[in-house]
């Protein structure tokens, strides 16, 4: 499990979405089983919203330049959450976010839930 509260950069990428995408392609590469989940919180939650709510956030008219990255890493089987307490001080509601966006209670609490079942959390 990734736990992404601020976005640091490789170059113009966020590492945190060039990290998961070197995991799905070390566990492809492998033939390997596994459940990734990404809880996007804090600083970093405006990267789960659409083009709209993302524009209105980030007070700019260019939509969300992370939304083809995240929709890539859905696609190949990564869980993309947004922490609850982020969500609700920002006043974003399921019709702010990307597709097949996940909303949890928040970040901490499902952090804690999913190293008590057995997932490695790694911290971005």
């Amino acid at each position: 499990m990734f736990s992404v509260g601020a976005l640091a950069f490789e170059g113009d990428l966020p590492a945190s979405i060039f990290h998961l995408q070197l995991i799905e392609n070390d566990i492809t590469d492998w033939n390997a089983k596994s459940e990734v989940i990404a809880v996007f919180h804090t600083n970093a939650g405006h990267v789960t919203l659409n083009d709209s709510a993302y524009n209105t956030e980030r007070n700019i008219a260019t939509g969300n330049p992370y939304k083809e990255l995240v929709a890539d890493l859905m696609k190949r089987g990564v869980q993309i959450e947004l922490c609850g307490a982020t969500a609700k001080i920002h006043n974003w509601g399921n019709v702010d976010l990307l597709p097949r966006v996940k909303v949890n209670t928040d970040a901490m609490a499902r952090t804690t839930q999913l190293v008590q079942e057995g997932f490695v959390k790694i911290t971005e």
